[in-house]
């Protein structure tokens, strides 16, 4: 041991000052390797450069994709910016035409079923695309006559679902995000008291999310003549609402989706409203002006 001790310290030295001149070697090349621009002709060199390089990008920027940070998806859009019209590409990302399985299919269902995969029933879309533009139609149509339109979703993840879609529409969009009260439509004197005679208890429409889940408020509404849209799955029947949208019920986003197209074609009806309003009062002014102008004319004479 006494004879290999100088020769360890010998080593242990030596890596040390390897690894200490290795580290002032880096040192030094990154130190030295360092380009800056201290000339004017480096200023001018990299001026050329980055102008060629701009002029590379917009000669071939037209060809290439027009993706950027301000039309980029992202998870949040499908809430805060929905779709205004409703696309078969749109429902099959989000997921809608996926059902329940095969052996819980409702008979019923079956027109709008495409077939099955791995026990899963394949939702048609090419049926729910155009029904749920006819959902569209009756809510801008509703919303255009002044009607008042109600978001019934009960699940957790349905509730900011239905704030949003009641708020596109204004004071003509209304939304219940927790559990529905029985009897809030055909008790409603015994819950409101004399405010049912005062106001306006009974909703024009009532949109659906989870209406497996709400059997109750649609048989209230179907008692009250009330029209209702749902999101009808593999398992449910079409006719338990009066205007089905056959797609996935559990998915968030066919419900965003869904809730996004409907409540969109309900704010374009408040707009058609208000400049049906502006419209008929400008007529009123002006056949006033000219009933005014009469009168002055016939008292003259």
């Amino acid at each position: 041991m006494s004879v290999l001790k100088p020769w360890l310290n010998v080593a242990r030295c030596s890596s040390r000052m390897t690894v200490l001149t290795s580290g002032t070697q880096l040192r030094s090349q990154s130190t030295t390797t360092e380009h800056r621009l201290q000339t004017p002709e480096d200023w001018l060199a990299f001026r050329k450069e980055r102008e060629e390089r701009k002029g590379l990008m917009d000669l071939f920027g037209q060809y290439g994709s027009t993706t950027n940070a301000e039309n980029t998806f992202r998870i949040r859009d499908g809430l805060g910016k929905p779709q205004a019209h409703a696309t078969t590409s749109a429902l099959l990302a989000a997921g809608a035409h996926f059902g329940h399985a095969s052996t819980r299919m409702n008979p019923n269902f079956v027109p709008y079923a495409y077939g099955t995969r791995a026990g899963i029933t394949i939702i048609d879309l090419d049926h729910s695309v155009p029904l749920l533009r006819r959902a569209a139609n009756l809510t801008r149509a509703v919303a255009r006559a002044g009607g008042i339109i109600v978001f019934i979703g009960t699940r957790p993840d349905l509730k900011p679902i239905v704030h949003k879609a009641s708020e596109r529409m204004g004071k003509q969009g209304y939304h219940v995000g927790d559990r529905w009260l029985p009897g809030t439509l055909s008790n409603r004197r015994n819950f409101f008291g004399a405010e049912v005679d005062n106001h306006r208890m009974i909703p024009d429409l009532v949109v659906f999310l989870n209406p497996v889940q709400n059997t109750i408020a649609i048989n209230e509404c179907a008692a009250e003549h009330v029209p209702t849209i749902g999101v009808i799955d593999s398992n449910v029947d079409p006719r338990l609402v009066m205007y089905p949208i056959p797609a996935n019920d559990e998915n968030t986003r066919t419900a965003e989706l869904i809730a996004g197209v409907l409540s969109i074609a309900g704010r374009e009806g408040v707009a058609l409203r208000d400049q049906d309003l502006a419209a008929e009062a400008r007529h009123r002014q002006k056949n006033d002006r000219i009933r005014k102008l009469s009168s002055k004319s016939e008292s003259r004479n």
